[in-house]
């Protein structure tokens, strides 16, 4: 089974300017996001999914593929299943595996758990949303990409601190460097 593991980074974040270049524990969101899914052995290739030539740059020596997001699929309204779609054209395979680089902080295991189920339900995705898979067969004949059916399941290996605001990845912040408030004070 040839499994693809994806990273979705648009520059155009609305609420947390350039969130995705933004470092936490001294590396950009989207880089740190492809480490951990090439972390991950059950993971044949990872592909950073943007339309920005910034993102592309911060991720070209990763050794992640990077394919060029037309811009129909960059908008703050399109759908994360499009842009999946636009992904299996490109880089086929039996199952597709997104980490959300907005959780920071989350366990390969997750992946291994989505993976599963996604192989036994057609599609998984985790709660809190950092990993989400599907089968082929489901990419190619989804639906409405709002309205999303995937076998939910809980763990709490994943922060539960989704990164949206400055306030969020501060928070992240704290809790991986666990006594930093205690020692300096929060700023």
């Amino acid at each position: 089974m040839r499994i693809v593991g994806s990273v979705i980074a648009r520059l155009g974040s609305k609420r947390l300017p350039f969130k995705n270049l933004l470092p936490f524990d001294g590396v950009p969101l989207v880089r740190r996001a492809v480490a951990f899914l090439q972390d991950c052995s059950e993971v044949d290739q990872v592909v950073v999914s943007t339309e920005s030539e910034l993102v592309a740059r911060t991720c070209f020596d990763t050794g992640a593929e990077i394919l060029r997001r037309p811009e129909e699929l960059a908008g703050d309204k399109v759908a994360s299943i499009p842009v999946f779609q636009h992904l299996l054209e490109h880089y086929p395979c039996d199952l597709h595996v997104n980490y959300n680089c907005n959780f920071p902080i989350c366990d390969t295991d997750v992946v291994s758990r989505a993976i599963e189920l996604a192989g036994q339900t057609g599609e998984a995705l985790s709660v809190p949303f950092a990993v989400w898979a599907q089968t082929r067969e489901r990419l190619e004949n989804y639906g409405d990409p709002f309205d999303i059916t995937a076998t939910r399941f809980e763990d709490d290996r994943i922060s539960e601190i989704d990164v949206h605001h400055e306030e969020d990845l501060l928070k992240t912040h704290r809790v991986h460097q666990l006594g930093f408030d205690e020692k300096w004070g929060k700023f």
